[in-house]
C-alpha cells in the first residue's frame, strides 16, 4: 500500500510517498482532518505559514496517537519573507506554532512574495538569506530536511551554486495537462524530490472526458488516476482533504497506467482555468500589494 511506501531524500531521510495538503483547511477543522487521516494510515502532513493553520495541524499531530517519529510533518516559510533575521524568527515560529520540537521539512514556499509571483525581480539575495536561516536549522537539529517551493531552474541554480546544503524538495503545481516536464527531469537530475500540489486540478480536472473514460477502464476514480499519474512521474503526491472518505480513496493506488496511457495523459489538454482557484498567483491570479486577489486576463 502507497502508504506504507517511502522515498529517500538526498540527505538519507525516509519521506512517505503520498502526503495529505491542507492548504484552505480552516484551523479549527484541521485537528480532526489530521487525526482521521492518521487513523486511515496517512504518515505525511504538509501544511505553511500561509494556509494559517499550524496551529490546528500541530495539535493534531500530537493529540493523533501515532508517535511522532512515525510521522513526517511539513511547512513552508512565509513567501514575502527575504531576510536571514525574518527567516530566523519563522522557524522558530512554526516550531512553536506547531507544537514540536523538530520539523521534518521546511521549505520557501515560493522565490518571490506572492506580490511579485513571476515577476521579474528573482530575489536572489533574499532568497539565499532565507536558505541560510533553514541551512542554519537543519545543522541545529531543528529541521530534517529543507527544500523548496515554486522554484524554476535559475532559483534552484542561485540555491546550488551559493549555498552549502543543496535544497532536498522542490514542491510545484503539477498535474495531468499541466506537467513542467523540463523542471521535474531537471530537479531529478539534481537529486531534487519533486513534490506534486494541487495533483487533482484543485479539482477541475474532474470535468476531462478522456480521464474520465481511462480512470474508468481502470476501475478507478479521476483523482486515483491523477495521483498514480504523479507517482509513475517520480514525484510525491499531495492531494489536499479534510474529507475521510477521499483520504481513503486517494489512498488506493495500487495499480499501474500502461505506457500508452501516460503517454495519453502527458499530452491532456491543458487546464486553463482552476474555478475559484483561479485568482491566486500559482494558478495565475494577481495578489496585490493590499491583498486583492485579482484573476489575470
Amino acid at each position: 500500500m502507497i502508504l506504507n511506501e517511502a522515498f529517500t531524500l538526498s540527505n538519507g531521510v525516509e519521506i512517505p510517498k503520498l502526503g495529505l495538503g491542507t492548504w484552505m483547511i480552516e484551523e479549527s477543522d484541521a485537528p480532526a482532518a489530521v487525526r482521521a487521516a492518521a487513523e486511515i494510515g496517512y504518515r505525511h502532513f504538509d501544511t505553511a505559514q500561509g494556509y494559517m493553520n499550524e496551529r490546528g495541524v500541530g495539535e493534531g499531530i500530537r493529540t493523533c496517537g501515532v508517535a511522532r517519529d512515525q510521522l513526517f510533518i511539513t511547512t513552508k516559510l512565509e513567501a514575502a519573507i527575504k531576510t536571514y533575521a525574518e527567516a530566523k524568527a519563522a522557524i522558530d515560529g512554526s516550531l512553536s506554532a506547531l507544537g514540536l520540537d523538530h520539523i521534518d521539512l521546511m521549505i520557501i514556499h515560493s522565490p518571490q512574495p506572492w506580490t511579485d509571483f513571476r515577476g521579474g525581480d528573482r530575489f536572489f539575495e533574499g532568497n539565499l538569506e532565507a536558505w541560510r536561516a533553514l541551512e542554519e536549522a537543519y545543522s541545529a537539529g531543528k529541521l530534517r530536511a529543507i527544500g523548496v517551493s515554486n522554484f524554476d531552474e535559475p532559483d534552484l541554480d542561485n540555491l546550488l551554486n551559493n549555498g552549502s546544503v543543496k535544497p532536498m524538495v522542490n514542491q510545484i503545481l503539477a498535474h495531468v495537462s499541466n506537467t513542467p516536464f523540463d523542471l521535474i527531469t531537471y530537479c531529478q537530475s539534481k537529486d531534487i524530490l519533486v513534490e506534486a500540489y494541487s495533483p487533482v486540478a484543485h479539482g477541475q480536472i474532474l470535468q476531462n472526458g478522456m480521464l474520465s473514460q481511462m480512470a474508468a477502464n481502470y476501475g478507478v476514480s479521476v483523482p486515483q488516476l491523477c495521483i498514480r499519474y504523479c507517482l509513475q512521474l517520480g514525484m510525491l503526491p499531495l492531494p489536499k482533504t479534510a474529507n475521510p472518505d477521499h483520504m481513503r480513496t486517494n489512498a488506493l493506488i495500487d495499480f499501474e497506467i500502461s505506457d500508452a496511457d501516460m503517454d495519453a495523459l502527458k499530452q491532456a489538454e491543458r487546464i486553463r482555468n482552476y474555478g475559484e482557484a483561479s485568482l491566486f498567483p500559482v494558478y495565475g491570479g494577481k495578489l496585490l500589494a493590499d491583498g486583492t486577489l485579482i484573476a489575470q486576463d
